[in-house]
């Protein structure tokens, strides 16, 4: 399990100091260095095998620092490391001296779900690692092959994608279809001599650029949740991963899907044991930290009171894995950029405290905000 992350003077990322939880949220307003922070955690942490793989698909780094920032963060971002950055995870230093050594092939342990997921879709199958430029982040490339390979080779060249009946819970399955695909089945055809995904529906096989936004954006989620959930595969060698970032899982959902999402990665925490680190812009994910962390402190009735919060019987396979959530630790940090010079800091806002004094903790981090201030409008002006 990783514990703790400090970056400073990284590009705009000037002072982040993250201690992590079971479960930590990134929140903050787009381009405040979430996904930038992410990623350096996974470099800090997967160098070896990040270069390995790098070195695979014939990148020529030469043990160069440089060229390696280069690749990994997307062509021309290697300025963003200053001669006084640091780089600390779990009190190892990264620095450039070190970032270039000679690699010694470790397993990757950090499973990365990129926001930009769906570019990796194509129109219907996963592209190559090779198929995207020198300007597109490492995490996303790796992504996009992962799912390759597994969908490829992984799920035993199934027809049916989705529902697959020994992947995920009764439950789950029945929320992905009521809340995202609505009776319909993701299903492998071929179309003009290539696999694609199309979503059968009444009678129709729609291609995948035809589906929703929602269901587009959801199809590599739900694909990377079957890398890391269900029966094993050699493909994806899940048992090293100790660490899944997931980015906007929100992306194109109602809020009921949302929900459903957030089960699925509780179970991720629960039946899997991995750390989870999440960034979002939904208030739903903060909603349940905040719940969480205020029933786990005060009720003697947490197993219900989850349950009721996630609409879960506890009797079910599911509530009976709920109980498991009371050993586990929630977190949020807030990312900001002050309003004189735009670099980005960090605040534990873990406590969600909504009668804080601190507007940056009582509004979540800004996804309270709109709503607090509907409320105080209305309050003020309703006669």
């Amino acid at each position: 399990m990783i514990n703790h992350i400090e970056i400073k003077n990284l590009g705009p990322l000037a002072d982040v100091n993250v201690e992590f939880g079971d479960l930590t949220f990134f929140v903050g307003p787009q381009a405040s260095g979430k996904s930038l922070a992410l990623e350096s955690l996974k470099l800090a942490q997967d160098r070896d095998n990040i270069i390995e793989t790098l070195d695979r698909y014939n990148y020529i780094l030469g043990h160069n620092a440089r060229k390696i920032l280069n690749v990994y963060y997307g062509e021309g971002m290697e300025g963003i490391w200053k001669a006084d950055t640091i780089l600390n995870l779990d009190n190892t230093n990264l620095t450039l001296k070190n970032l270039s050594k000679n690699s010694s092939g470790k397993e990757a342990s950090v499973f990365y779900v990129p926001a930009q997921r769906i570019i990796c879709m194509g129109d219907g199958f996963p592209k190559f690692f090779s198929d995207f430029s020198f300007t597109t982040p490492y995490v996303l490339r790796e992504f996009t092959e992962t799912l390759r390979t597994f969908v490829q080779f992984g799920l035993g060249n199934k027809d049916k994608i989705f529902p697959i009946k020994e992947r995920f819970k009764n439950l789950q399955k029945k929320l992905f279809d009521k809340n995202i695909f609505h009776n319909g089945e993701v299903v492998m055809s071929e179309v003009s001599g290539q696999k694609k995904m199309l979503l059968s529906v009444n009678g129709m096989k729609i291609p995948f650029m035809a589906w929703s936004t929602g269901q587009k954006e959801f199809m590599p989620l739900l694909l990377a949740f079957y890398c890391l959930s269900g029966p094993p595969s050699k493909v994806v060698k899940r048992d090293h991963y100790s660490t899944v970032i997931i980015e906007e899982p929100e992306m194109g959902l109602h809020p009921k899907a949302i929900a459903s999402v957030l089960l699925q990665i509780i179970e991720l925490l629960i039946d899997s044991g991995y750390q989870v680190i999440v960034s979002t812009h939904s208030s739903i994910f903060l909603e349940f930290a905040w719940a969480f962390n205020t029933i786990k402190g005060n009720s003697l009735h947490f197993h219900k009171a989850i349950c009721k919060m996630l609409e879960v019987n506890p009797d079910s396979s599911v509530g009976k894995m709920l109980k498991k959530m009371y050993d586990k630790t929630i977190r949020t940090y807030y990312f900001y950029r002050q309003e004189d010079n735009g670099k980005v800091m960090t605040r534990d806002i873990s406590s969600l405290d909504v009668s804080s004094n601190e507007s940056y903790l009582s509004e979540w981090g800004g996804l309270a905000e709109f709503a607090s201030r509907m409320n105080n409008v209305v309050s003020e002006y309703l006669e």
